[in-house]
């Protein structure tokens, strides 16, 4: 039987009224349609950018021997993968991958997922469930919030950073399991957790550490081993989760740790299990990209010299640069519309910068989230500065 038409057109009014206060408080979001590969320099909308907007930190997503990579894995392996990972589409590819990726970060054995909001959710879910508890930085990516919810498994979030706050927590907990959750740079704020100092709580309260090295595997540590490698750090407590789409410029991403923990992911994570495996061509072309992330350390070293550059040369008077390290450079604001509108200037003069506003970020705190990538020149960064200290 059909559906009541007035109950449908009620649906629709209410999905409008919500979307017009979106509108109203500076929440709506709109998407731009690029026309280029992804690069420092874009072609969006019929017009041309310098773009300070993407994750491709080393400059790497457009680059010639990944496209050939890319053809040539087409060519042995055809385009699609046509079956999950435990039914057909595991192929030499991924295997191959895995081995690479595993060696690469150290770890016994690494698992790919098709995403890195698919990897958080498969790994918490598969871990643990209703007789455990998580513990998450108040400022995670939402893939590990969600993630903890879909486990069931009690919910303990502690203020950023605060790893005396944490240590009461794990103290106070008769759990099962536990299992300590964190970005290892922080997606919207660019400062980097003290992995150290968890590995040593995870240590002393005999729980699991998570850490999602999204922004930092490729950029951070000696041949871009990522954040623990960075602090020289190994653990069997540590579960690796790092994306292959951001510096790695391709797709995807990976969970690395001890085997029985990677082998309990492919018996239980149901991200992993009922999914169709990701084109093989696309791990053929990560191959090439590890080679080029270990080997071009220059990449990284032009990174750290256009941060350098743009804190001496933005003047920060009504607005305030967190103070980042990384690839990721917020530009904090305030309002919601505020950011918007500067967003928006830059925009008119030919640079892209996205505005980031809540719930992605705590209430009273939108910015810019400035995305600087090897890919980038010391002009560019010039031009940037220059036009946010006329704005201000």
């Amino acid at each position: 039987m059909a559906g009541n038409p007035t109950q449908h057109s009620t649906l629709q009014q209410v999905l409008a009224i919500e979307l017009e206060e979106l509108e109203e408080r500076d929440l709506k979001r709109a998407r731009r349609v690029l026309e280029s590969p992804q690069s420092a320099r874009v072609r969006v909308d019929g017009r041309d950018f310098v773009a300070f907007c993407s994750n491709d930190y080393l400059g790497l997503a457009s680059h010639p021997r990944l496209i050939e990579a890319a053809r040539e894995g087409a060519a042995r392996y055809g385009v699609g993968a046509g079956a999950s990972h435990l039914i057909l589409g595991h192929s030499t590819a991924h295997h191959e991958l895995e081995k690479r990726l595993a060696a690469f970060a150290g770890f016994p054995r690494a698992l790919l997922f098709s995403t890195g909001y698919l990897a958080n959710i498969g790994a918490v879910t598969a871990l643990v469930g209703r007789e455990d508890a998580v513990f998450s930085d108040r400022l995670n990516h939402a893939s590990l919030n969600d993630a903890v919810l879909l486990s069931r498994a009690a919910f303990k979030r502690y203020p950023h950073l605060d790893l005396t706050a944490l240590e009461r927590l794990l103290a106070g907990s008769k759990a099962r399991r536990r299992l300590i959750v964190t970005d290892a740079v922080f997606s919207m704020d660019g400062d980097i957790a003290p992995v150290r100092e968890l590995v040593a709580l995870a240590e002393r309260y005999d729980a699991w550490l998570l850490l999602d090295d999204a922004h930092g595997f490729g950029v951070l540590g000696p041949g871009g081993r990522g954040t623990l490698a960075r602090f020289e750090v190994s653990s069997p407590r540590v579960i690796y989760m790092a994306t292959l789409g951001k510096a790695a410029g391709v797709s995807g991403a990976f969970v690395a740790g001890e085997a029985e923990v990677v082998e309990t992911l492919v018996q239980r994570a149901r991200a992993y299990i009922y999914t169709t495996a990701t084109p093989p061509l696309l791990a053929h072309a990560l191959l090439e990209s590890l080679e080029l992330i270990r080997c071009e350390e220059w990449r990284r070293d032009r990174l750290r010299e256009l941060v350098r550059h743009l804190k001496a040369r933005l003047t920060a008077r009504r607005w305030r640069l967190a103070p980042s390290e990384t690839a990721i450079q917020p530009l904090i604001i305030g309002a919601n519309a505020e950011a918007v509108a500067v967003a928006e200037a830059l925009a008119r003069g030919g640079l892209l910068v996205p505005a980031i506003r809540p719930p992605t970020v705590p209430q009273g705190t939108a910015r810019l989230r400035i995305s600087l990538s090897a890919a980038h020149v010391p002009d560019d960064v010039e031009r940037l500065a220059a036009a946010l200290n006329a704005l201000q």
